[in-house]
């Protein structure tokens, strides 16, 4: 609903926007205190962090690893360099036999596995001798592709990241943070679709043998989580990448050093479920919106729709959204020509006149100079505005 509507200059004007009803004052209570090293909650959508425990503190990401092990194959996959039916050939190095105290898929030596089954083999079994497999055929040796690891970590701004294998086994030079991870946990989901659909696999046999996914929050029927990772060495303790969805909210939690597989899915679920329940993601405009429509001077159009260029996602505690405003402010008369995203103005996204968020407000259309009639008209109508 408009609510006014006002040029307070020749310069610029503001137009304010009430998506619903005010309502009574929301309270949030403080999250919990959980038994694990260090966590994070997060909203996936805005990246907001909702709970958090020593969230930027270097720790040992055992198994976590894999995550990025998994990224940056998807990342070469996605650019077209390999295929998930690529045929790879099983080096001495990648061995099951090499790990003999740890997890593995049970790969031989000399033998060809599509990368896809290698992918399985990483995801759901969390097989040390796939990541190695992994890493040999996309980069040409192991440690060719820690360095593509760490490269990628900056790109996605980990600030507090470094890899020293592809499989998480304690090493120096290896640590990540909860928040590092929750950030690439993100990026997964975002970037590699397709991959992380694999997440969610349950069990994965591969040589007759049949593994069953350590994320047992996959089957718990209460909260609807798809995936992330599991991770565990005696220097690490037990940890826990999580990500699941209620209604259009998805959150992703991070856990790392519990003392059990049960604790790190015990505090996993309660970060989820505090997320869910004191926090909604609402998203005010898509980018397919017009928010308004402004009046264009000179124009062979008069009016131009106007939006945002992303949907806009924010995080609110359950409650707010009942109280959530936008304020559209226009830097300057508009005049053609204009061009399609051009940005144009911002919009402010307020819960009780606090200001949440500043969006960009660009042009959704084309508008070209009128004739030279249409020009002088409204060279005149300025001018009268403006006396007036």
């Amino acid at each position: 609903m408009i609510r006014d509507f006002v040029y307070r200059s020749a310069l610029w004007c503001t137009l304010a926007i009430t998506f619903s009803a005010h309502s009574a004052p929301t309270i949030v209570p403080d999250p919990p205190s959980l038994p694990a090293r260090g966590y994070v909650l997060i909203d996936y959508n805005t990246g907001e962090i909702l709970v958090e425990k020593n969230a930027r503190t270097k720790l040992n990401p055992a198994s976590l690893t894999k995550l990025m092990t998994a990224y940056v194959a998807g990342q070469e996959v996605k650019a077209g360099n390999i295929t998930l039916d690529d045929e790879v050939l099983i080096s001495k190095k990648a061995w099951a036999k090499n790990f003999p105290d740890s997890s593995k898929m049970f790969i031989e030596v000399g033998t060809k596995v599509p990368l896809m089954d290698l992918y399985r083999g990483l995801i759901v079994q969390s097989g040390n001798d796939a990541s190695v497999a992994i890493a040999e055929y996309v980069a040409g040796s192991e440690s060719a592709f820690v360095n593509m690891m760490n490269s990628w970590a900056e790109t996605l701004g980990l600030e507090n990241t470094s890899y020293s294998n592809p499989h998480g086994l304690d090493s120096r030079g290896l640590y990540s943070t909860p928040l590092d991870i929750a950030k690439l946990g993100r990026a997964i989901i975002h970037d590699l679709p397709d991959i992380y659909s694999l997440y969610s696999e349950t069990s994965y046999t591969y040589n007759g043998i049949t593994q069953y996914n350590r994320n047992g929050l996959l089957r718990d029927r209460s909260i609807n989580v798809d995936g992330m990772k599991t991770g565990y060495t005696s220097g690490a303790g037990y940890s826990l990448a999580t990500s699941a969805t209620y209604g259009d909210m998805r959150l992703i939690a991070v856990v790392m050093g519990a003392k059990s597989a049960k604790s790190r899915e015990s505090v996993s679920k309660q970060l989820l479920s505090y997320g869910f329940r004191f926090f909604d993601t609402v998203s005010p405009n898509k980018a397919d919106d017009v928010v308004t429509n402004v009046k264009v001077w000179m124009g062979d159009k008069d009016q131009l729709p106007v939006g945002v260029r992303d949907d806009i996602y924010l995080t609110l505690p359950r409650g707010d959204a009942d109280k959530l405003d936008a304020e559209v402010e226009f830097d300057r008369e508009l005049v053609a020509p204009i061009t399609k995203g051009e940005k144009v103005g911002s919009v402010i996204y307020k819960v009780e006149d606090e200001p949440l968020v500043v969006k960009d407000l660009v042009a959704k259309s084309d508008i070209k100079q009128g004739s030279v009639i249409k020009r002088l008209v409204d060279w005149f109508k300025r001018l009268l505005s403006g006396w007036l």
